[in-house]
């Protein structure tokens, strides 16, 4: 639940580029690779693939070392880059990225300049494993160029980031290079025991057969505290408070005739949400934090910790929400 007036949770997106704290926006495609081909091969079998949603080629650079592990790259300073290109610089040969997997990729940001390392994640071994393979979590392009390469396979990204604040064009103009290192089916509900010592005043929960809740306020009267109480205890990482966190949710609140009404759910979109805990309502931050991935948690948000008296599309100024989070993901 964003801390906006847009109370649809946004998938954060392409943060997986962000790991390092250099960002680029990405819309390329391609397709799967052949193990054990050249650097120029690579390149001339992505020139002559269908031109990817607003992407040119990245030419020039070229990568050697085993497949799957920090890769030397080479390509001559100073080197001009702009922002969407791309050059597939090693193909992989492990298993196929595939829709709803989660990728763990290890990053190089390299400067245009003079070729200096801006960041590494091989050095400390700290892959990023934010990217999610989706059609809401990505741009058209992004997703396309993702879906189906294979582990192992080595992208790099030209970026220049007009944004900076810096004047130095060795940190605003650099080429990203990301290896696809690791993948893991992302949970799609939550999975554990079911609590049993749930106070019987809170309101009633039910699940469909997909996993999706109901809700039954069973005459429960909210107060002006925040109300967390999980449902189904999962076993996986701790939350914290500075995670990004993938879910599905349904959220509820009075209408003005005090009718129980749901504004928002992930089920019904289809798919979950991905959101920083930094950039949703407190009561969202504050709730799940703590709890642990694979948990369902029932949060019942006073005004104080949602919108307070600021009205929202179908949400009253003043509302209590009421919301069942499963926690599919956190890092």
């Amino acid at each position: 639940m964003r801390n906006t007036s847009n109370h649809s949770l946004i998938s954060r997106g392409l943060l997986a580029l962000c790991s390092l704290g250099l960002c680029v926006s990405i819309a390329a495609c391609g397709g799967s690779g052949t193990s054990g081909k050249s650097s120029s091969q690579d390149s001339a079998d992505a020139s002559s693939s269908p031109s990817p949603s607003g992407m040119t080629l990245l030419t020039g650079i070229s990568a050697n070392g085993k497949l799957g592990k920090e890769p030397k790259i080479s390509f001559a300073t100073p080197k001009t880059v702009n922002n969407n290109t791309y050059a597939i610089v090693q193909q992989g040969d492990g298993a196929a990225v595939a829709d709803g997997d989660r990728v763990c990729t290890q990053g190089i940001a390299i400067s245009a300049t003079d070729g200096s390392q801006l960041a590494n994640t091989w050095t400390k071994n700290t892959p990023d494993c934010s990217m999610r393979i989706s059609k809401s979590s990505m741009s058209t392009g992004y997703y396309q160029l993702f879906k189906g390469k294979k582990l192992n396979t080595t992208i790099a990204f030209g970026v220049n980031d007009a944004s900076s604040s810096t004047s130095s064009s060795a940190s605003t103009s650099y080429v990203m290079v990301l290896t696809l290192v690791s993948k893991t089916k992302q949970l799609t509900r939550a999975t554990g025991a079911e609590v049993t010592d749930i106070p019987a005043n809170l309101p009633k929960v039910t699940l469909d057969k997909t996993g999706k809740p109901s809700l039954d306020l069973n005459g429960y009267k909210p107060s002006d505290k925040l109300v967390v109480q999980p449902l189904i205890a999962g076993t996986g990482k701790t939350v914290k408070e500075t995670d990004t966190v993938s879910a599905n949710y349904t959220g509820w609140t009075l209408d003005a005739k005090g009718k129980l009404t749901q504004f928002d759910s992930s089920w019904d979109r289809g798919e979950a949400s991905d959101f920083s805990l930094s950039q949703v309502i407190a009561g969202w931050t504050k709730g799940l934090t703590g709890q642990k991935v694979g948990s369902q948690v029932l949060l019942v948000v006073p005004p104080s910790e949602g919108y307070d008296n600021k009205a929202q599309s179908k949400i009253p100024a003043n509302s209590t929400l009421y919301f069942v989070v499963d926690i599919l993901y956190a890092g």
